[in-house]
């Protein structure tokens, strides 16, 4: 496969290893590809699926010493990849911007702009990392805009992206869902030369499982949430104790899978919400979890575990849901169909799962081994996309 190569370049603890995860994935290989000698200064990353190689750099550093240290190593590979093999050179760069530290804007890109000085007309994608406030946003990207014009090759920005590479926990019952990520693989690949751009749907399978990766981390994070309201001193017994990490899971869902809340979806919406909550099976289900025996579990520990699997519960399914509207399968009108998924969701297998969690944590109680645990029997469970 004939592959482009993107460089990665920003300040240390700007977020690059994060955002090349979230971008390539979780088992994403370090490849043997480009000069010798360079792999303790660059690592170069690949994905099956993705036509363009990704090359991690050092970070930037605030002294003076190890900044030209930085500059230097991007400019050392520059010049031997070009001479190695022909496939050395630069097409397109990710340069990274802490969307937290919003006033070092100005000296990065003058960094980014000496560091490659080898590539003076390679198109550039400015990423705002750990975008999480979205009132910011539309300041970070005119401050951006605002930088790069000032510079010698300011015209070589060809888009602002804000990222949120991974779910990112607020407290211990909100957080930012991961976003960005599939819009910068598109705006990418249609940067990169014709021959090695990626067909539509090779890419399309490629985005595909990058969205699921990031759902299934919305849910361990809603998961782990829900084990903390549930763990309370009463006997855990309204469902709807959860309904607003359930609602911030369903938005966070929605949003990775492209799907909007608008007039059209409004029903869509509020029957994942009333049938994970309030609806027939999910009272069903919470009632035949009330005879649970404690199983060498105490009383908060047991409501944890029951909160934990209803949210992970639902929003497995709900994942499955709003992948089947991505794809294209179904529509956010088809609002029996939801309620019928979301029912077989807390069915009876739902309470004997609920029962093998209980009894595999017999004697334990603390959160992560509870989160854990929870996600091993539901991550994935039913899932009817195999």
């Amino acid at each position: 496969m004939n592959r482009g190569n993107v460089l990665v370049i920003g300040n240390s603890g700007v977020g690059k290893s994060t955002l090349i995860n979230a971008a390539l994935g979780e088992a994403r290989a370090e490849v043997g590809w480009g000069p010798v000698g360079t792999t303790r200064e660059l690592h170069i990353y690949a994905a099956e699926g993705l036509p363009f190689r990704v090359i991690d750099t050092v970070g930037f550093e605030p002294s003076f010493l190890k900044e030209r240290q930085a500059i230097g190593a991007v400019k050392k590979w520059s010049r031997t990849a070009a001479r190695a093999d022909g496939n050395g050179a630069i097409n397109v760069i990710w340069f990274c911007v802490d969307g937290t530290a919003r006033k070092l804007f100005p000296k990065a890109i003058a960094d980014l702009a000496a560091a490659t000085a080898m590539w003076p007309s390679v198109p550039v994608v400015a990423v705002i990392t750990k975008s999480y406030s979205l009132k910011e946003r539309a300041e970070n990207i005119a401050m951006v805009q605002a930088a790069f014009a000032r510079q010698k090759h300011g015209q070589n920005l060809r888009a602002v992206c804000p990222v949120v590479a991974a779910t990112y926990e607020l407290n211990d019952t909100a957080f930012a869902p991961p976003e960005g990520i599939t819009e910068l693989i598109d705006l990418t690949n249609a940067l990169m030369p014709e021959g090695i751009r990626a067909a539509e749907a090779d890419l399309a399978a490629f985005r595909l499982s990058r969205r699921r990766a990031l759902a299934h981390s919305v849910v361990a994070a809603s998961t782990a949430a829900g084990i903390i309201v549930g763990a309370v001193p009463i006997p855990f017994s309204d469902a709807l104790l959860l309904a607003p990490i359930e609602l911030a899971e369903l938005n966070a869902l929605a949003a990775v899978y492209g799907i909007r809340r608008d007039e059209d979806s409004k029903l869509f919406f509020a029957q994942l919400i009333e049938a994970g909550t309030v609806g027939a099976a999910a009272k069903t289900a919470l009632g035949a979890l009330k005879a649970i025996p404690g199983v060498g579990l105490a009383a908060a520990a047991l409501n944890a575990v029951v909160a934990g699997c209803f949210i992970a519960a639902l929003g497995e399914g709900s994942i499955y849901i709003f992948e089947q509207v991505y794809l294209g399968k179904k529509t956010v009108a088809d609002i029996d169909w939801v309620k019928k998924v979301i029912e077989s969701r807390f069915s009876g297998q739902f309470v004997e799962t609920v029962r093998k969690v209980a009894a595999a944590l017999a004697g334990k109680s603390d959160r992560a081994d509870i989160v854990r645990t929870v996600l091993q029997f539901f991550g994935g469970h039913g899932d009817e996309r195999k």
